[in-house]
């Protein structure tokens, strides 16, 4: 079973190198793979620039993910180095344990690799998708941990229950449609990005209110507004998915959190007159 890729977006010249730092997230049996992506640069007679090296030391201090235990070793990771405009991201398949820095595969926008012997990864195109749909997007996470994919395979929205959801997404947690036939068999990961994005601009829906998504059939994907925000909203959608699963089992009529107390809990943590925390 595949899970997918996070890149993570940051101006020009700044070096990804602490993107991943305490980044110490428990995904049961499932761990995403991470990758990054710098802020881009239009490819038309531009000379594509060589890969920032120097922040290739960083990646043996950021990988924290590596020690999410799942079935699949071939999945999970970070790598802090890049370009304007370029996507760095793990080759497909290849084993997390042996993978090392070098074995990183750069893209850019268009999915057109520019470094790197091995095949990026497959998800590459659902992520690619999504950051030129949503320019808020500066990370995307896919993974199937097992609560948040007991949802999607159900096919169900996860409703915001209590505060806990209510802190990070405002509103429900949106089930989009499996893919069609035509769908799957033609560009599966490209037509996964785009029912997303088709999706979220049909419901009116605010990638930056409503941090992810479930794909029917499938599984969640999470994004914020780099790598560190989009691995941690996707921990919440799971523990979110897993306070819902327990609640609806023990009350089967149970209704959605009072608005007024959903609005509270989100805008006290995001609004214009946010008031949470230190800053």
């Amino acid at each position: 079973m595949r899970r997918g890729a996070v890149f993570s977006r940051t101006p020009p010249g700044a070096i990804m190198g602490g993107c991943g730092k305490g980044l110490q997230f428990d995904f049961g049996r499932h761990r995403p793979v991470l990758s990054v992506l710098r802020e881009p640069v239009a490819h038309q007679d531009i000379p594509v620039p060589e890969p920032d090296r120097a922040g290739l030391p960083e990646f043996e201090k950021t990988e924290d993910l590596r020690h999410f235990p799942i079935p699949d070793d071939r999945d999970g990771g970070l790598t802090p180095f890049g370009s304007s405009g370029l996507v760095v991201i793990k080759p497909s398949g290849v084993s997390y344990d042996t993978m090392k820095p070098s074995d990183m595969v750069v893209v850019d926008l268009d999915g057109r690799v520019v470094e790197g012997e091995l095949n990026p990864s497959s998800d590459t195109p659902t992520h690619l998708v999504l950051y030129k749909a949503f320019p808020e997007i500066g990370g995307v996470v896919h993974t199937h941990s097992t609560y948040a994919t007991a949802w999607a395979q159900a096919g169900l929205d996860i409703n915001p229950l209590g505060t806990t959801h209510a802190d990070y997404f405002y509103g429900d947690i949106p089930c989009v449609r499996c893919l069609n036939k035509d769908e799957i068999e033609d560009a599966y990961e490209k037509n996964t990005g785009l029912l997303i994005a088709d999706s979220f601009k049909k419901m009116n829906k605010d990638v930056v209110a409503v941090p992810g998504v479930l794909c029917k059939n499938h599984g969640p994907f999470s994004w914020g507004k780099d790598a560190h925000e989009a691995v941690h909203n996707a921990v919440v959608m799971e523990e979110v998915a897993k306070m819902a699963y327990r609640a609806e089992t023990i009350n089967k009529d149970i209704a959605p959190a009072p608005q007024e107390l959903q609005d509270k809990h989100y805008f006290r943590k995001h609004g214009a007159n946010a008031y949470y925390g230190q800053n």
